[in-house]
């Protein structure tokens, strides 16, 4: 009996001996699920870090409680109740922290480990490497919304239910995303790891300070006028005309696009992979 014979019963069929015959197809898997994978990854490690797991969640929920009780022992000049104002805000901090300060960090570190440099050299390619990181950013920040939504609910948060707020709430989050991650990896590219951590964490806070992100430009005075520019300004202010006026915030979404174009443009040009 030939070889032929005893394996007729095709790919992945028994033979008439029970034999199954497997032929072997190479090559990597699909890129959707390349990315998919590499995203599940980056997200998985991202939240096994403690570091990052304070600037994802923590932070922003501290800031939230405080923020609000604090409101009712100091004066603050509000348009709104502070619950309506702070939890907008406090979403865009939450954005900011993730595509920006917890990328910078780990991707800083992976090139200083060789990780970025092997990963580049495998089935992956560059630009799915990038879309993965993008995604794992996209499933932290969908969980930071969960935990924020639900905190803000318990102080009786009634956001704008209308389809201007939830369009301008998701372009806002998708803007302010590519916007901070653009300028996350241009400083992880560009500084040693150690310099990352302290310029990301420096940046964080100046722009959480005085950025606009948890309280709307106007309460900076004079200085509403220019922090408004800064991409913190501009997600911030979106999330809150989409969440309190329910509409969508064109200008500050056009502000972001520009960032996320400058910063990609400045991240491709400077990026050092190892």
């Amino acid at each position: 009996m030939s070889t032929t014979d005893l394996t007729a019963g095709g790919p992945g069929r028994p033979g008439p001996f029970g034999a199954a015959r497997f032929v072997p197809r190479p090559g990597g898997a699909p890129l959707h699920r390349m990315v998919l994978a590499q995203a599940r990854m980056e997200a998985r490690l991202m939240l096994r870090n403690g570091e990052q797991l304070l600037l994802a969640v923590v932070i922003p929920v501290i800031v939230l409680v405080g923020g609000v009780l604090g409101s009712e022992h100091v004066t603050l000049s509000l348009d709104h109740p502070a619950i309506d104002v702070f939890a907008p805000g406090v979403l865009a901090l939450a954005v900011m922290s993730t595509a920006f300060t917890s990328l910078a960090i780990a991707t800083g570190f992976e090139r200083r480990y060789g990780v970025i440099k092997r990963l580049g050299s495998s089935p992956l390619p560059r630009s799915g490497l990038l879309a993965g990181k993008v995604g794992a950013l996209l499933l932290v920040e969908a969980m930071q919304v969960l935990v924020i939504c639900t905190i803000a609910s318990l102080f009786d948060w009634d956001p704008a239910a209308s389809l201007g707020a939830v369009v301008g709430s998701l372009l806002a989050v998708v803007a302010g995303t590519a916007a901070f991650a653009a300028l996350g990896l241009l400083v992880a590219g560009t500084l040693r790891a150690e310099a990352t951590l302290a310029a990301a964490n420096l940046i964080y806070l100046l722009l959480m300070a005085g950025g606009a992100v948890v309280l709307p430009a106007t309460a900076y005075g004079g200085l509403g006028q220019v922090v408004r520019w800064l991409p913190s300004g501009a997600l911030g202010d979106a999330m809150r005309a989409a969440l309190i006026d329910g509409r969508t915030s064109w200008s500050d979404l056009a502000v972001l696009v520009v960032w996320a174009a400058v910063g990609t443009v400045l991240t491709a040009r400077t990026f050092k992979w190892e």
